[in-house]
């Protein structure tokens, strides 16, 4: 009896195990985001370099949270989505503008600068591992920042805002993800564009096929039925080139009831520092 009972106790232990298994021989695929050194600038502003799976060599996510945290508070989080490959700030430095105007006070938000090993077009590439931005942001750094950081983790409270190809993202991550995030802000992006190939585009989607699942016009199309209750979505200014994308996508908005603010204009710079964040986190928070 003894030993039958013995018997059956192995063969259940068997039985786990090959349960676990694919989750052991996935997590060994997946390690997640690994951190690699951490630093704080004079103002404040926490630098991790970090490596993943899904990017090519040494990333880093700069993060910035309100002067004065109270006992156990918990904030909502905003990305900052770059538009510029590593730490380049050639269009200006989103952490920069937010330090400038004291947004991180006003808003009592906590604020994530990622960085990207390629241009960010938000996107994973179909065959290339190490272009994997999209399961980058969601399966990595996000997991890293609510661990690390005294975040709220509820979709509502999570939230993104760029310009140019980061405010493409900003929509096709939202529009893609409804259960994952919260608002969208985009300002002076390529909202219409129909085929990969302009302003780098190409090598990250890497085809027509790959490209459509990002579509900014075919996934309003097809918005959930969420964006017809509450406007999550927000669409401000330009720098010129781009107006037409926004009225255009304004306008198939309203066709396909899919709520939103939108703002036509003023005509800005094309960069961080022009004053539409400022703008943008008024309306998304007010």
């Amino acid at each position: 009896m003894n030993s039958l009972a013995h018997q059956l106790r192995q063969a259940a232990c068997a039985v786990c195990l090959l349960l676990l298994f694919p989750l052991l021989i996935c997590q060994a695929d997946d390690p997640g985001l690994q951190l690699l050194t951490t630093h704080k600038t004079d103002q404040h502003v926490r630098v991790h370099a970090v490596q993943s799976s899904y990017q090519s060599g040494i990333t880093h996510l700069r993060v910035l949270m309100p002067d004065k945290m109270r006992p156990n508070e918990r904030l909502a989080a905003i990305y900052l989505l770059p538009v510029e490959a590593g730490l380049q700030t050639i269009y200006g430095d989103a952490v920069e503008e937010v330090l400038k105007h004291d947004l991180h006070n006003r808003h009592r938000l906590v604020y994530i600068a990622p960085s990207f090993s390629h241009l960010p077009w938000y996107a994973d590439h179909p065959s290339e591992r190490n272009i994997q931005q999209e399961s980058y942001l969601l399966k990595h750094v996000i997991p890293f920042v609510e661990q690390l950081y005294p975040v709220r983790r509820q979709a509502r409270h999570r939230h993104l805002v760029g310009f140019s190809k980061s405010g493409w993202g900003a929509f096709t991550l939202t529009l893609r993800h409804p259960q994952m995030f919260g608002l969208a802000a985009a300002w002076d992006a390529p909202m219409m564009m129909a085929k990969p190939g302009n302003y780098g585009s190409g090598p990250i989607f890497a085809g027509d096929e790959n490209f459509r699942h990002y579509q900014v016009s075919r996934l309003v199309e097809e918005a959930d039925q969420s964006f017809k209750r509450q406007p999550r979505l927000i669409l401000t200014g330009y720098a010129g080139s781009f107006r037409q994308h926004h009225i255009t996508l304004h306008e198939l908005m309203q066709q396909h009831g899919v709520k939103h603010q939108y703002r036509d204009g003023p005509m800005r710079k094309h960069d961080w520092h022009s004053g539409w964040l400022a703008e943008s986190l008024q309306l998304m928070f007010r």
